[in-house]
C-alpha cells in the first residue's frame, strides 16, 4: 500500500494527521472531506461563509491498480510505434512498372521465340531428302525435326515441318491432321527433356498457325488423366519403359538418383515415364509416339540442348535396346520405318549429324538457343 503524503493540499486545505489515521483504518482508500478547522478564506462573496465547502473525493490507487494502469499505457505506446513502423503498401501489386516490363523484355535476355530464318526450310528439305535416301520414314524424321524445333524454341520451324510433311511423297497415305497430331504429341513429350515452358509456347504458336480445317479436326479429349482404376497400371507401364531404356542398369540407376534426392526417381518414374513418356493402354491415338519414336525425341532434344552428353549416350543405348530386346516389335507398337537402321552405328551418326545441321540452321550459325546464357549488351 502506498503511504499517504502528509501535507498534501486539496483545494485550500491541508491533510491532517487525523485524516491519515482515518485513511489507514479504511484500507488505503481515503475520502477527503471539507476542512472545518481552517478559518482562512479567500472568497470575496459576502455569502461565502454560509456555504459548505465540498471537495471531490480523491482515490488513491493500490500497487496492483497502479501496475495495471502502467501496463495499459505501455501497450498503447507499443501500438502507436507499430503503426509508425508499418510499411506503406505499394499502390497496386497487380501491375508491373514500365521499368520492370522493359527489363523483362530487353533484347539481350532473348524473351521471345526463335525466328526461323531463310536457311531453315532448305535444312529441313535436306533432312527429309536424306531420310528418304536412307529409307527412314516420315514419322521418324518429323519426330526428330519437331523435337529439335521445340528445343530451339522455334514454332515457325515446326510449322515448316508440318508443311513439308504434307507435300512429301507420303501425302497419299497421311492426312494433314495426322501430321499435326504427330507434331503435337512429340511436342508434348519434349516436356520430359526440355521442361514445360517451351512446350507451352511452341505448341500454342504451332496450333495457331494451322489451317482452320486442320485445327478443328484435332483431338480435344485428354488421355492421360489418372484415376483410381488406372493408377497402378500407369505406374507399372512407366517402370516397364524405364527398365526397357536402361536395361542392365535400371535399379542401380534409380538408387543413384535417390542419393541426389529421395524424390528424384519417384518424380522421374511417376511424373514422366508413367504419365507422359509411356502411352496409355486404352488411348485411341491417331499418331502414338511409341517406344522407338520416344527414344528419338530424347536424343534430338538432349543433343540440341548441349551440355548433357551422358544423357545422350543413355538414350542412344535406349534406342538400340528397343530393337535388341524386342520392345520395338511389341504388339502395342507401330512399326517405325528406318528405326532399326537409326539404332545402328551408321544410323546414330546420321541422326546426330542431321540434328546438328538443323540446330545450326535454326540458330543462325550461333548454336543452340536452349541455354546460351544472357549475352552482354552491345
Amino acid at each position: 500500500m502506498r503511504p499517504t503524503i502528509e501535507g498534501e493540499r486539496i483545494g485550500e486545505r491541508e491533510v491532517t494527521e487525523k485524516d491519515d489515521r482515518k485513511h489507514k483504518d479504511q484500507g488505503g482508500i481515503r475520502e477527503r472531506g471539507p476542512d472545518l478547522s481552517s478559518s482562512s478564506s479567500s472568497l470575496s462573496s459576502p455569502s461565502s461563509s454560509s456555504l459548505a465547502r465540498v471537495s471531490l473525493p480523491v482515490v488513491e490507487l493500490t500497487n496492483h491498480q497502479h501496475q495495471h494502469q502502467h501496463q495499459y499505457h505501455q501497450h498503447q505506446r507499443y501500438l502507436e510505434r507499430q503503426e509508425d513502423l508499418s510499411p506503406t503498401p505499394p499502390p497496386d501489386m497487380s501491375k508491373l512498372s514500365e521499368a520492370v516490363k522493359a527489363l523483362i523484355n530487353i533484347g539481350h535476355a532473348k524473351p521471345g521465340y526463335t525466328r526461323a530464318g531463310a536457311q531453315v526450310k532448305p535444312a529441313l528439305e535436306q533432312l527429309a531428302g536424306g531420310a528418304q535416301d536412307k529409307k527412314v520414314g516420315l514419322p521418324a524424321w518429323v519426330t526428330v525435326s519437331t523435337a529439335v524445333s521445340a528445343t530451339m524454341n522455334c514454332p515457325e520451324a515446326m510449322t515448316q515441318v508440318f508443311d513439308l510433311a504434307n507435300t512429301s511423297n507420303a501425302q497419299s497415305r497421311r492426312t494433314p491432321a495426322q501430321n499435326a497430331e504427330l507434331i503435337r504429341e512429340v511436342g508434348l513429350k519434349c516436356i520430359s527433356f526440355n521442361g514445360i515452358p517451351r512446350t507451352i509456347n511452341t505448341l500454342g504458336a504451332f496450333f495457331r498457325s494451322l489451317p482452320p480445317d486442320v485445327a478443328s479436326s484435332l483431338a480435344t479429349t485428354p488421355t492421360r488423366n489418372l484415376t483410381p482404376e488406372n493408377l497402378d497400371i500407369r505406374k507399372k507401364d512407366g517402370l516397364a519403359l524405364w527398365d526397357s531404356v536402361y536395361l542392365g542398369f535400371e535399379r542401380k540407376l534409380l538408387d543413384k538418383l535417390a542419393q541426389s534426392h529421395p524424390d528424384l526417381p519417384v518424380h522421374i518414374i511417376n511424373g514422366h515415364y508413367s504419365n507422359l513418356l509411356s502411352n496409355p493402354r486404352d488411348a485411341q491415338k491417331q499418331e502414338p509416339v511409341g517406344r522407338v519414336l520416344t527414344s528419338l525425341v530424347a536424343i534430338a532434344c538432349l543433343r540440341a540442348q548441349t551440355g548433357v552428353g551422358p544423357q545422350v549416350v543413355s538414350h542412344i543405348f535406349g534406342l538400340r535396346k528397343a530393337y535388341e530386346h524386342g520392345d520395338a516389335h511389341a504388339a502395342s507398337e507401330q512399326p517405325v520405318e528406318g528405326g532399326e537402321w537409326l539404332a545402328s552405328d551408321d544410323g546414330n551418326l546420321w541422326l546426330l549429324e542431321n540434328v546438328d545441321k538443323l540446330i545450326h540452321a535454326i540458330g543462325g550459325g550461333e548454336g543452340t538457343t536452349f541455354a546460351p546464357g544472357i549475352r552482354p549488351k552491345l
